[in-house]
């Protein structure tokens, strides 16, 4: 049961779902079908029934009650009989992939007692198995308890150790785990009707105060859980909305994990000023961004009352399209009085009540429905990055190979940098003519050369710059791939009229412009064969005015612009040369990203070189670590993104020699960055982005902040990711620190990463440095692997 992810115009679909904790067995086909008329996607069902669960608590009391007759301190488990037909309504058959499957929800595998645990562990182990055996391919099973008595968190462990089992009892049976988005200390004093929590004896409980308010409580007891389970890729989450959204940290955190299910009850809902039931202003869209994920999780509707017209078939129930009623439309009272809020209810429920005034039978399935028609229309850069969303990409090796038309196809379907470029070339010439430079050509033009010329974009919107300017040009355009050279040869033909001068050779051996062309690779060649003492071209060189390249990666440097540039940069006028770019910045940030983690994990025995990879990616579901405190004019939660280090290009001063021979050592560069981390969390990686100075006041930018007001919708560069090989966990109000190293042995380019996570005790007074976070004691709490990929590196 996979639903569509997308609508017709690249929306998500909202696969919703019904859910009663106490429905009537079993869910047939009719029942399946009736839900379906209403507009409901699935249903959910138990996998044993009531009688199951009455056998499973005379069992447990019984034996508790032999154990104190007998003044036993052995800590033997009855054994729970085989399911029996009595004991499940479930069966193989058609509908099987449409249902999903709960847990008894009245176990407890965190307790404890061992022998509550251990019942409970059997009790979800035949669920398990019966269920994979019937062929449901999702089942949902209650999250742990955490507070008991004065101890908090001691049965997570525990719990983490049953899930384990219980995944190994199938290879395809997904389970996701029932999660509240937040600790409260009043959830687990909530037992469900028959629950096995209470039956822990008292010399296993202390009593004590409850845990205070915990916004990501149930988030660490997750980390545990899916450590425990190596981030195994059938483990999930269903999580439980609450009827008050906790801060921003924990929506952005949770939208990281591999969702599931969401889960809203009927008391998720507020009823407005009409009765009608609807959510909080802030729902919608923390619902929207959760549906855009990768794949996007289903909504499940608990407890809002049962499935309109089973007991009648015959009756004619309204579907549920979306196209509501303004009233049941409008917004929630914000914080109602109890007053207003039990008047508010009382309406509601008389409504529901009158069958005469009865308008819409699923009125919270309808308000749903109405969430997905009005989503927001994904923008120009989600429309193309939708199927690239955290998927891992090897970077380029553009020196190494000759990169496929369809790889520059991609590049060429981003208007926005081709359309930056232009403008910046529009600016270089005005500037060179109204500032009167003197030109290197004989014939009084500006020589502009576009080099790793590719298909020919950039020689394009140089021609197109020159002729809008009224400024006269000299273009070349040099490319060391043959079968993009034939291409460019046709452009030139049919597009360009003969105005490029077209060179194939790989920009760092290239001579220069010269007064004749010089002759071809394979006329070279046979010239070479026939006259070996005699040169091939007599032609005189002379430099290039404004040098053009798009050589950049995701992480500027890592695809070896500075490699390439520091090759033909000689042949740039030394007084008023023009690069552009001129310049790139690379950036850093920390990141959870464990979704990516797990598919790196998975990689891992096959391609042991997986985790010293850098990848380019589309991040999407991930969580910044570093991030803004929330002040009186902001909310706080922007991620914080630190410079590591940056490269120029442009005319080299008469001293400067840097790159002569073989050395590269000149474009090595190292940082060691700090990063406020306010919330507890997993590093999972790096999240690597640059900004580009094309010419003046003409950017390129994949930083997260500033793409938007730079670049917006830019598309050729995703992010890049070093990820860590094991996560490393930091705790709240803590620092993590980033060290780096772009490293080179003359043949190839490749980094090195490291990070470092630190409590910073508070100075005298309790006050802490803001702007220098790295400042002061630090005590260290742990260290990451180095990660390199000198192996894979970039081959110069």
């Amino acid at each position: 049961m996979e639903p569509t992810t997308s609508t017709g115009e690249g929306l998500p679909v909202y696969f919703v779902g019904q859910h009663e904790s106490r429905r009537q067995l079993p869910v047939t086909p009719e029942v399946l079908r009736q839900a379906q008329d209403c507009n409901y996607d699935m249903l959910t069902t138990p996998i044993t029934t009531p009688l199951f669960h009455s056998r499973v608590l005379a069992l447990l009391s019984n034996h508790l009650s032999d154990l104190k007759d007998a003044c036993s301190h052995e800590q033997t488990t009855p054994t729970i009989p085989s399911l029996s037909p009595a004991d499940t309504p479930l069966t193989p058959g058609e509908i099987i992939m449409q249902l999903v499957g709960y847990a008894s929800p009245w176990i407890d595998l965190s307790s404890p007692d061992p022998v509550v645990y251990d019942i409970s562990r059997q009790v979800l182990e035949l669920e398990i198995s019966y269920a994979a055996f019937c062929g449901l391919g999702n089942v949902v099973i209650p999250g742990p308890k955490l507070q008991y008595g004065n101890s908090h968190g001691e049965g997570i462990a525990q719990y983490a150790y049953a899930v384990q089992e219980a995944l190994a009892l199938s290879n395809y049976t997904q389970i996701s785990i029932q999660l509240p988005m937040m600790y409260h200390p009043d959830q687990d004093s909530k037992d469900v009707a028959g629950s096995l929590s209470p039956f822990a004896r008292p010399e296993y409980v202390e009593e004590g105060a409850k845990s205070k308010l915990d916004f990501l409580g149930t988030w660490d007891a997750w980390h545990i859980i899916r450590t425990f389970c190596k981030y195994n890729s059938r483990l999930f989450v269903a999580l439980s909305i609450p009827r008050y959204l906790p801060a921003i940290h924990a929506q952005t955190r949770w939208h990281s994990e591999p969702l599931r299910l969401l889960s809203l009850t009927a008391q998720t809902f507020l009823p407005n000023a009409h009765g009608y039931p609807v959510l909080m202003k802030e729902y919608p869209a923390l619902i929207h961004r959760y549906m855009r994920l990768r794949t996007p999780p289903w909504i499940v509707l608990c407890d809002v009352g049962p499935i309109p017209g089973l007991d009648n078939p015959e009756a004619k129930i309204p579907r549920a399209d979306g196209f509501i009623d303004t009233n049941a439309a409008s917004d929630a009272i914000i914080l109602p009085t109890p007053a207003e809020a039990a008047q508010l209810q009382y309406q509601h429920e008389q409504q529901q009540r009158n069958s005469k005034n009865l308008k819409d039978p699923t009125p919270q399935l309808s308000y749903i429905r109405n969430l997905q028609r009005k989503q927001p229309p994904r923008t120009v850069l989600e429309q193309f990055s939708a199927r690239y969303q955290d998927y891992l990409q090897g970077p380029l090796q553009p020196l190494a190979d000759n990169l496929e038309s369809v790889t520059y196809e991609v590049f060429e379907q981003d208007p926005i940098k081709y359309d930056l470029y232009e403008q910046a070339i529009k600016k270089a010439l005005i500037d060179w003519t109204q500032q009167s430079k003197s030109v290197s050509s004989p014939n009084g033009h500006i020589v502009v050369a576009v080099v790793g010329a590719g298909r020919g974009p950039l020689a394009t919107r140089a021609l197109r710059a020159s002729e809008d300017t009224g400024i006269k040009i000299e273009l070349w355009a040099v490319e060391k791939n043959p079968n993009a050279y034939v291409l460019l040869q046709r452009h030139n033909e049919l597009s360009w009229q003969g105005q490029v001068h077209l060179v194939q050779s790989d920009m760092r051996s290239w001579k220069g412009p010269s007064t004749s062309l010089p002759l071809t690779h394979q006329q070279q060649q046979q010239h070479q064969q026939q006259h070996p003492s005699q040169i091939s071209t007599t032609s005189n060189h002379y430099k290039i005015d404004i040098l053009i390249s798009e050589l950049l990666g995701s992480f500027a440097d890592n695809e070896l612009s500075p490699e390439c540039l520091d090759g033909i940069t000689p042949l740039l006028n030394p007084t008023h040369g023009i690069s552009i770019p001129a310049s790139y910045t690379s950036y850093l940030t920390p990141i959870a990203a464990p979704k990516l983690h797990a598919d790196i994990s998975s990689r891992t025995p096959s391609d042991p070189t997986a985790p010293n990879t850098p990848y380019v990616v589309w991040l999407h579901a991930i969580d910044y670590l570093s991030t803004t405190p929330a002040s009186p004019i902001s909310v706080g939660g922007e991620p914080i993104v630190l410079a590591a280090w940056s490269f120029r290009h442009g005319p080299r001063d008469g001293d400067t020699n840097e790159a002569q021979g073989n050395n590269n050592k000149h474009n090595t560069r190292s940082a060691r960055l700090t990063f406020p981390a306010p919330h507890r969390g997993a590093c999972h990686g790096l999240a690597g982005y640059f900004e580009a100075v094309l010419y003046g006041d003409v950017e390129l930018s994949t930083h997260p902040l500033r793409m938007a007001s730079k670049s917006p919708d830019m598309m050729s560069w995703f992010p890049i990711y070093f990820p860590l090989k094991t996560p490393l966990y930091t705790p709240d109000s803590s620092l993590l620190t980033v060290t780096i190293r772009r490293a080179t042995d003359n043949r190839k380019v490749w980094y090195e990463w490291m990070v470092e996570s630190f409590l910073q005790p508070d100075e005298e007074g309790g006050k802490r440095d803001s702007k220098r976070p790295d400042s002061g004691k630090k005590v260290r709490l742990g260290c990451s692997e180095v990660g390199s990929s000198r192996e894979n590196g970039c081959m110069m």
